[in-house]
């Protein structure tokens, strides 16, 4: 399998996060493309419309995409545990946590653009003051939240890998106030899964050739 990716993507960082907690690291080949609204990628637009990463090429289902579908059909191919609950509380408490994780990147995406990457006289700062609120409400959640107890699952590696980054990027702090939620993200961080996998690289705006990682 092929995986076209982008290695400062929270987004492409889960599944290939994933990938290695279920023991199919060594079957996929990331291919990192450099994607951006303001700049067609050609080769990732000829696989998905939206013209995003991350998409994986599979044998017999084509190319697969949003992240939390190449997840699921991950969770599909190893022998081990679900990573993604199949039902009950489990798969709800998941799957929560994990739209908890995605909303965090959403919202750090928007507050980028709103901070860093529109030209200064188009930003609008109410916006960016709204997605900061939504990013402070999420820490606030989760620190008072249930312990994060394992096995792990779908949720957790949507957070530390959006949390991490948060982190990346210099958002807004998480880390601040928040004891309960650092140093569950400190431990998580240190599992195998985390450490090969940081983030690097900047945002490009112009053309760039693809290139095979690690």
């Amino acid at each position: 399998m092929t995986l076209y990716s982008q290695s400062h993507s929270p987004y492409a960082r889960k599944t290939i996060v994933f990938a290695h907690e279920a023991g199919l690291a060594d079957r996929i080949a990331v291919v990192d493309h450099e994607t951006s609204p303001t700049n067609r990628n050609p080769e990732v637009f000829a696989v998905n419309p939206l013209g995003k990463v991350p998409v994986l090429m599979t044998p017999e289902a084509g190319a697969i995409f949003d992240s939390l579908v190449i997840c699921d059909y991950l969770d599909g191919l190893h022998g081990g545990p679900r990573l993604i609950p199949i039902a009950g509380k489990p798969r709800w408490q998941a799957l929560r946590l994990h739209a908890v994780a995605q909303g965090q990147c959403d919202a750090g995406i928007a507050l980028r653009w709103e901070t860093a990457r529109r030209p200064e006289h188009l930003r609008y700062p109410p916006l960016s003051e709204g997605q900061t609120t939504k990013l402070v409400a999420s820490y606030d959640l989760l620190e008072q939240a249930e312990a994060f107890d394992e096995p792990v699952h779908i949720g957790h590696i949507g957070l530390a890998t959006a949390l991490a980054w948060l982190e990346f990027r210099a958002l807004p702090d998480f880390r601040a106030g928040r004891p309960r939620l650092t140093r569950w993200y400190e431990t998580f961080s240190q599992r195998p899964s985390m450490r090969a996998t940081a983030y690097h690289g900047e945002t490009q705006d112009g053309p760039a050739q693809p290139a095979i990682a690690g």
